[in-house]
């Protein structure tokens, strides 16, 4: 008993080095913001892409709070990255300082006015995907979530109900989720049973009308500028690669049940927009500039386009990147930082694919363009 109040001391005092660190980062980087900025508040939904903490505080092996996560950062603190996610050039580029995590000790007050992440590592648009990590908030514990922010922590900076509602509808918020639902369910056949129940087609299907009823959550909560982020190539990303034995490229298998889902997002994105009164709904296209990537590397400015920066195995996707472990040393020139997440230099460049002015992968406008509305 003695030595697991010294190891819970221990892990306590850990955190709260962290968050004072992040404070300190975060604070830095609000003084850093240069314009007012286009929106009141992003708030973020979605999964390990850009978690930025969450898991730190769950009972999970989904987790990145450990060297050499953050080496770019200059500590690690949960986000599954060398450095920077896309939301968090996302954010900058709308002049926000970087979003808190939900569950974090710290987000609370007005530290929640510019809007909270309640992404989680593990977490999927099905209840159930990601269950063998242990715990993750789902999609729907993440709207549950974001109704505890509506009805208790937002409402006593605002003096009526209507001034609540009008800051939401002027905020952005950021849905990417889905590619758990894949990786971590339909294709574990040994751990899930939704393979050997719906065919490529009915799943998709299933994930799109869940999808569609927890967007209909967000809107009565007061959501209005929604951004739904399509899933990226999956059968690209080192952990599938390490699992096919031939050399011949990215799994196209894999990414064919990718494109049925996004081009069944593509559609929700325009039937929401037709239905709800006063939404707009944005598609980021991630698919496709994260595709041409893989495909030219070298017009990007990377080298690597296949193979961890943090990882072991083959391609660096049979093990994902480990506490202590020591990556490239070139990490801008990989496309991919451990087995299934990207590096910091491919998330400025997905984010600037629709968060500025100039954005081409979104439909029908950018995310910087939805800001201003």
């Amino acid at each position: 008993m003695e030595m697991e109040k010294v190891c819970l001391r221990a892990s306590a005092s850990f955190f709260s080095i962290l968050s004072i660190l992040l404070i300190m980062k975060l604070s830095v980087l609000a003084h850093a913001q240069a314009t007012a900025p286009l929106t009141p508040a992003m708030f973020i939904f979605g999964d390990s892409l850009i978690d930025n903490g969450n898991n730190n505080f769950l009972p999970t092996i989904a987790r990145a709070n450990y060297f050499p996560y953050g080496i770019d950062f200059g500590f690690p603190n949960g986000r599954f990255c060398n450095g920077l996610t896309v939301v968090d050039y996302g954010a900058q580029r709308l002049g926000l300082p970087l979003i808190p995590p939900f569950l974090s000790p710290h987000s609370k007050g007005r530290n929640v006015l510019t809007g909270l992440n309640y992404a989680s590592a593990a977490a999927g648009i099905l209840d159930e995907t990601g269950q063998h990590y242990g715990a993750r908030i789902s999609f729907n514990g993440q709207i549950s979530q974001f109704a505890i922010t509506t009805s208790q922590q937002l409402p006593p900076f605002f003096g009526t109900s209507s001034e609540l509602s009008n800051y939401l509808a002027k905020s952005v918020f950021l849905i990417n989720i889905g590619s758990n639902d894949y990786i971590n369910n339909y294709l574990l056949p040994r751990r899930y049973i939704s393979s050997h129940v719906y065919s490529a087609e009915t799943y998709a299907d299933l994930l799109i009308s869940n999808l569609s009823n927890q967007l209909l959550k967000l809107y009565r909560l007061g959501a209005r500028k929604m951004v739904l982020v399509g899933i990226g190539p999956l059968g690209c990303i080192p952990s599938q690669l390490s699992m096919v034995s031939s050399n011949n490229g990215c799994v196209e298998q894999v990414n064919n049940l990718v494109t049925l889902f996004n081009s069944r997002l593509i559609q929700l994105t325009s039937t929401l927009n037709a239905s709800l009164p006063g939404s707009f709904f944005v598609y980021h296209n991630t698919y496709n500039i994260f595709s041409n990537m893989i495909t030219d590397p070298s017009k990007y400015g990377f080298t690597v386009p296949n193979s961890a920066c943090c990882g072991n195995g083959r391609y660096g996707g049979d093990l994902t990147c480990l506490p202590l472990e020591q990556p490239c040393k070139n990490r801008d020139q990989y496309i991919f930082w451990d087995s299934f997440h990207p590096t910091q230099a491919v998330n400025a460049i997905i984010a600037d694919s629709c968060y500025t002015e100039s954005g081409t992968e979104c439909y029908p406008i950018s995310i910087y363009q939805l800001a201003q509305l």
